[in-house]
């Protein structure tokens, strides 16, 4: 009987993914475990391993596909015995490997049980209140649901949910494909395609309309934002998928969170003299180009430290907020943001404030290597509890960095510079570093907030203590 091969979900949250590279071909035999494809998600490249043993007998998804759904087809295999071409001839033609965007979303799509894996709701979310729809026309991309008595809840997944209120849809006009009939994003997205659902109230008193794809963040169309510039004066470069979920992101970021600042500056001198000291006292290894030190600090390496002794000391301000919950973390997860070619991606230390300055700065050099190359796994970079930003390197003095959710803090560093200072009444010269703390005001309130870049400025400024 053949065997079905279909796109993998990397993560909790995954829906869809680039089929990269096929390193297979039809008429290989793999057994389980061997690598046979390279798939990319919106920030990383992971293998995909064969988990069963026979012949390659068709590639359904060619490499290079790009947006294919999670669980749709995208091989055949023959197992041991079996006829491969017999085994090709009966791929099932139900499912297809790349579904577009106006076609009947498939019952098998995963969307709502990865939505309430992400963090942010993990059950149903109930719509009360659903108004009846209206007489829409019926299509295959939007089956009319039945009319829902007045207050009768609606069931849709937590992306859904939001999905729909940012296109102006109603809930109640559509017919859920999940599971139990729960509504869930390609239902959403395809009355997005088909308009065939009616928009909400507050989508009809602003007159706003549903955009062409519900899943992009609000922002000119295409049309509106060519017909400025004279033809041939620009080039089209498409968004990747990197590009379009840190868009979704800091949309969501900065419309749901309410962000208050604070900045302090810190004095680096005692912090760069105790640096240049552990680094002369490093040991040697031993490794292929000859003799290195152990471990080689940078003063990013420190700020880690520090911010993760920061939340430490002030466990209250180590939260996450939640519609029905407050998160208090046991341990600093440090998410550190690097820059890679088309985007940011932020890998994380975990338990920063237990483990030792050389093993953070290991730890961060590894990371950052795989993640400039895509080959973090979703767990590295996934989570936290919260993040560093540093821009210092490019001499920025100072900078607001946006909340990544759920953390309820980031911490935007910027350059180490030569300043005036007065101390005991005399005017003198201390290297000074600018910091911002961004905070979510749901989570951690004014007095929590200065209370954590305080501790965050002692650990800095007395940076011994980081060592015991």
């Amino acid at each position: 009987m053949p065997i079905n091969i279909t796109m993998p979900a990397l993560s909790p949250t995954m829906e869809e993914g680039n089929l990269a590279k096929w390193l297979v071909k039809e008429g290989d035999k793999v057994a389980p475990g061997d690598v046979i494809a390279e798939i990319e998600t919106d920030k990383a490249t992971m293998e995909v391993e064969a988990v069963d043993e026979g012949t390659v007998a068709k590639i359904v998804v060619a490499a290079g596909t790009e947006g294919v759904k999670v669980n749709s087809l995208i091989a055949v295999l023959a197992a041991e015995g079996e006829d491969a071409s017999a085994a090709a001839a009966a791929e099932p033609a139900s499912q297809p490997a790349e579904a577009p965007k106006s076609a009947e979303p498939q019952k098998s799509d995963p969307e709502g049980n990865a939505a309430a894996k992400s963090g942010y709701g993990g059950s149903d979310v109930p719509v009360d209140g659903a108004k009846k729809p209206s007489d829409a026309p019926k299509t295959e991309a939007a089956p009319k649901a039945p009319a829902k008595s007045e207050g009768e809840r609606v069931f849709a997944s937590p992306l859904a949910r939001r999905l729909a209120k940012d296109a102006g849809i109603d809930l109640a006009s559509l017919s859920g494909s999940g599971p139990r009939g729960r509504i869930v994003k390609a239902d959403v997205e395809g009355a997005g395609k088909a308009g065939s659902a009616q928009p909400t109230a507050t989508a009809a008193q602003t007159g706003a309309t549903a955009p062409a794809a519900a899943s992009a963040p609000k922002g000119m169309s295409d049309e509106a934002v060519l017909k400025l510039f004279e033809e041939g004066s620009y080039e089209l470069v498409p968004h990747d998928g990197m590009r379009k979920t840190i868009a979704r992101r800091l949309v969501e970021a900065k419309s749901t969170i309410p962000h208050f600042y604070l900045t302090v500056d810190c004095e680096l001198d005692a912090l760069l003299a105790l640096r240049q000291q552990l680094n002369a006292a490093s040991p040697m290894k031993k490794t292929e180009k000859g003799e290195a030190p152990l471990y080689k600090l940078s003063v990013n390496d420190m700020i880690i430290k520090a911010m993760a002794l920061a939340l430490r000391d002030v466990p209250t301000a180590n939260a996450s907020w939640t519609e029905t919950n407050m998160v208090m973390h046991k341990h600093a997860d440090v998410g550190v943001a690097v820059s890679i070619p088309g985007g940011l991606i932020t890998p994380i230390i975990r338990r920063a404030e237990e483990k030792s300055l050389s093993t953070i700065s290991n730890e961060m050099k590894d990371l950052a290597a795989r993640a400039r190359s895509r080959k973090l796994k979703p767990e590295e970079y996934q989570g936290g509890t919260t993040a560093v930003s540093n821009l210092g390197m490019f001499g920025i003095k100072d900078f607001a960095a946006v909340i990544n959710p759920p953390h309820a803090t980031i911490l935007a560093i910027g350059a180490g510079e030569e300043r005036a200072v007065v101390k005991g009444g005399e005017i003198k010269v201390a290297t000074v570093m600018s910091v911002t703390l961004s905070t979510d005001h749901r989570a951690v309130d004014g007095a929590l907030g200065a209370e954590l870049i305080g501790a965050f400025k002692r650990h800095i400024e007395n940076p011994l203590g980081m060592l015991v």
